[in-house]
């Protein structure tokens, strides 16, 4: 917090609430490229995951995942000369992976089993929605009108996708109540991890909170990878699949991911995940011949909307 006086911040704790300084989004220019590239690369994660998922298991799939992302990464950090910065912040950086890789990917891999890819990333897309609301406990980040209402609908659409049930879609296209608990617990996870680096890591470079988080995950993971190998050696795809994840889906989209934090503030980045189910749902379609049933797409519907909303994407007249 050095970037806010230390009387102000006097000020704020005698007021009984403190309040994160707000970032000055720059022009839409200059990061909606990379907001859209990286809806595309997480929408086809997805895919990747269901097919290493598959052979490896939910757990060393994660592993690999996050493990290979970790080897193409670190010899970035060394080249630039960051290692001396992710070794200042290693305890910060590695909790980061804990809770926004180790537990999430592990929590995806075995979700995407439980229900289509489509399903699975619209339930993902209420990252936003536990984002504000722990921004907010954690914080004292204050929502809008705008946000507050986001929060309400967007929570009413995972209620409606989680306890709704179409009688005239087939079995196929039902989910699980835990693959649907699994993805909730991950996004979960998504919000608190956004949260900590928004107030732990801020001036820490993208690419190091990228690479620190990504070897934390690693450890995390090493040994119950170990326990969990699968007894015989998985195809060529499958490995195919775990190459995409880990140097496509996750080295170079934490990248992005992190330097959009940065850019544009954690809740705005984690909005990001409401156009992850377009991509998604279009691969999953050609794939995997997946379809969204009518509830489905009207869940989705209303969580898009309240996401878009509880990350300010679109703003109540009120509160303009």
């Amino acid at each position: 917090h050095g970037s806010i006086p230390r009387a102000a911040r006097r000020g704020a704790h005698k007021c009984g609430r403190y309040h994160e300084p707000l970032v000055n989004t720059p022009p839409l220019r200059s990061w909606l490229p990379s907001f859209l590239l990286l809806s595309m690369i997480w929408g086809s994660s997805f895919v990747f995951m269901r097919w290493g998922s598959e052979f490896f298991g939910p757990i060393p799939t994660a592993c690999l995942r996050v493990g290979l992302a970790t080897l193409v990464l670190l010899p970035v950090v060394y080249a630039k000369g960051l290692h001396t910065e992710m070794q200042r912040h290693w305890r910060n950086t590695f909790f980061m992976g804990c809770i926004n890789s180790a537990i999430p990917f592990a929590l995806l891999g075995y979700a995407v089993h439980e229900m289509s890819t489509g399903l699975a990333s619209i339930l993902n897309a209420s990252t936003p929605l536990f984002g504000g609301l722990l921004a907010w406990l954690w914080l004292k980040d204050r929502p809008t009108s705008s946000r507050w209402l986001g929060l309400a609908i967007g929570f009413l659409g995972v209620a409606v996708l989680t306890f709704g049930r179409d009688p005239a879609a087939p079995v196929s296209e039902q989910a699980s109540t835990w693959g649907i608990l699994a993805v909730l617990l991950a996004t979960f996870f998504y919000g608190l991890a956004a949260c900590f680096a928004q107030r732990h890591l801020r001036s820490v470079s993208a690419l190091t909170t990228a690479c620190g988080s990504l070897m934390g995950a690693t450890a995390l993971l090493a040994l119950p990878t170990w326990w969990l190998w699968p007894a015989q050696m998985p195809p060529w795809h499958a490995w195919a699949s775990i190459a995409a994840l880990s140097i496509v889906c996750t080295a170079a989209a934490y990248a992005l991911y992190f330097k959009l934090n940065t850019q544009i503030g954690a809740t705005k980045a984690m909005s990001v995940s409401y156009l992850i189910p377009v991509f998604a749902s279009m691969l999953g379609a050609v794939l995997f011949e997946e379809s969204l049933s009518m509830v489905h797409m009207l869940s989705g519907a209303i969580i898009l909307v309240g996401t878009a909303l509880a990350s300010g994407l679109w703003v109540w007249p009120k509160d303009q």
